[in-house]
C-alpha cells in the first residue's frame, strides 16, 4: 500500500519493531486512501495489518458470539412467553415483567464487581467461566414450572451476564486505537440484535418440537440455546487475548504483543493498576462518570426494544389475528434495522468523522424521540405504527458509540 513492507514473520525480530511503530504513526499523519473508509487496517503497514487480522479474526468474532448467545439467553423468555409459556404455567398480569426485573437486578449488581475482578485475574478465565454458567441455568430454565423458579434463575442468569459486554468493551478498548474503535465496538454490538433476531426464528422453528420428550417447544427453545451457548462459552478459555501487558494468546508472537502494547501507550492508555484511595477519588472526581454514566441509563431506557412491546401488540391483536409464527418473526424486522443502522452510524464515526462519537448519537436520539412520541400517542394509523416499531432499532445501535 506503499508503506515499508515486511513479511508477518519478520516482527519477530527486535530491529523491525520501531519501524513498524515509525510506519505506523506516518501513515496516521497522511491524507488517508479511499479505502481506509471501507476498513482500517488496509491502510496500515503489512505488519500492523497482520496484527489486526489475527486480532479481529479471534478477539472480534469471538466477542460478536460471545455476544450473540448472551442475547439469545437474554431474550429467549419473550419468545418463549408468547409461545405457550404464559399458558402452561397459568402466567398473567405483570409476571413477564418481573421476569426481566430479576434478571435486570442481577445484571446491575454484578456488574461493577465483576469488572473489578477482570483488572485482577485473567479475563480469559473468568469470562468464559460466567459463560458456562448462564448457558448451564438457560438449560434449567426448561424445567422451571412456576414464575418463582424462572424468577430465581433469571436472576442468577442475568448476574453471570453482568460479566460480559462490559468485560469485553473493556478488553476491546485495550487493544484497538481510537479511529479503529467505533466499528470494532459497533461490529460486536450488532451481534446483539442477530441474537434476539436468530431466537424469534429458533422458537418459531422450534415451536413445532411441542411434545416431543414430554417438552413443549418453549422449553426446546431453552435446551437449544444452552446447546449453542456452551461450546461458544468454552472456546472463551482459547481465543480471548487478555489485555495486552499480560496477553499470552497463541495467536500472537511475543513481539506482536510488544507492537500491541506500544500501539496502546501511543494512544495514552495507561495499563492496569492497584485500586487505592486516590484512584477512587480520581474516578468520582471525574466528570466521565457523572455525564457517560446517565447517558448510557437513558440510552437504555429510552427505547422499546428493550421490552417485547412488538411481540406483545402482534399477540393482542384481534384483527387480523397473528400466528406464534408471525408473532416471533415480524419483530426481527427491529432488529434488522438495528443492525444496519448500527453499522452505518460507526463507519461514519470512524471514518467520516474521524473519531467523533457524538453527531451520530445525537441523530440517534433524534430518531428515538420521534419514534417513541408517536408510540406513546398509540392511536395512530397502523403502518406508521409499525414504522415506528421498526425504528425503534435505530436507537439500539447508539450503545457501541457511547461505549466507543
Amino acid at each position: 500500500m506503499g508503506h515499508p513492507s515486511f513479511h508477518p514473520k519478520t516482527l519477530d525480530s527486535p530491529t523491525v519493531l520501531p519501524q513498524v511503530v515509525e510506519a505506523s504513526e506516518e501513515v496516521k499523519q497522511k491524507p488517508r486512501k479511499w479505502y481506509y473508509y471501507l476498513w482500517d487496517t488496509l491502510d496500515k503497514p503489512r505488519e500492523e495489518r497482520w496484527l489486526m487480522f489475527k486480532l479481529d479474526a479471534a478477539l472480534l468474532t469471538f466477542a460478536s458470539l460471545g455476544y450473540f448467545i448472551k442475547y439469545l439467553d437474554q431474550t429467549n423468555i419473550n419468545s418463549a412467553f408468547v409461545s405457550g409459556m404464559k399458558e402452561d404455567l397459568g402466567l398473567y398480569k405483570n409476571q413477564l415483567n418481573y421476569m426481566q426485573t430479576c434478571w435486570t437486578v442481577g445484571y446491575v449488581i454484578g456488574e461493577l464487581p465483576s469488572n473489578m475482578i477482570l483488572t485482577r485475574f485473567r479475563p480469559s478465565r473468568w469470562i468464559p467461566c460466567m459463560e458456562i454458567t448462564w448457558a448451564v441455568l438457560t438449560f434449567c430454565l426448561a424445567r422451571a414450572n412456576n414464575a418463582t423458579t424462572i424468577y430465581v434463575l433469571r436472576f442468577f442468569i442475568g448476574l453471570a451476564e453482568s460479566t460480559f459486554y462490559p468485560g469485553m468493551q473493556y478488553i476491546i478498548g485495550s487493544w484497538y486505537r481510537k479511529e479503529e474503535l467505533a466499528k470494532r465496538s459497533c461490529i460486536f454490538h450488532t451481534s446483539s440484535a442477530l441474537g434476539t433476531m436468530f431466537s424469534g426464528y429458533l422458537m418459531a422453528a422450534v415451536y413445532k418440537l411441542g411434545g416431543r420428550g414430554g417438552m413443549a417447544g418453549w422449553q426446546w427453545l431453552f435446551i437449544i440455546d444452552g446447546v449453542i451457548s456452551l461450546p461458544i462459552a468454552i472456546a472463551g478459555f482459547w481465543f480471548i487475548p487478555d489485555v495486552p501487558e499480560i496477553a499470552k494468546p497463541w495467536y500472537l508472537t511475543e513481539e506482536e504483543v510488544k507492537f500491541a502494547q506500544k500501539r496502546m501507550q501511543l494512544e495514552g492508555r495507561q495499563q492496569r493498576k492497584p485500586y487505592t484511595k486516590a484512584k477512587f477519588k480520581k474516578i468520582f472526581t471525574s466528570w466521565h462518570i457523572y455525564a457517560l454514566t446517565p447517558l448510557y441509563v437513558f440510552f437504555n431506557n429510552g427505547g422499546v426494544s428493550a421490552a417485547p412491546v412488538f411481540q406483545q401488540y402482534l399477540k393482542a391483536s384481534k384483527d387480523p389475528k397473528y400466528t406464534v409464527s408471525q408473532i416471533n418473526v415480524y419483530p426481527t424486522i427491529q432488529n434488522a434495522v438495528q443492525v444496519v443502522s448500527t453499522l452505518a452510524m460507526a463507519w461514519v464515526s470512524d471514518g467520516v468523522l474521524k473519531g467523533a462519537r457524538w453527531p451520530m448519537i445525537v441523530f440517534g436520539g433524534c430518531v428515538n424521540i420521534m419514534t417513541e412520541v408517536s408510540l406513546a400517542v398509540w392511536n395512530i394509523p397502523t403502518k406508521w405504527k409499525w414504522a415506528c416499531l421498526s425504528l425503534t432499532g435505530v436507537a439500539g445501535g447508539l450503545s457501541g458509540l457511547c461505549m466507543a
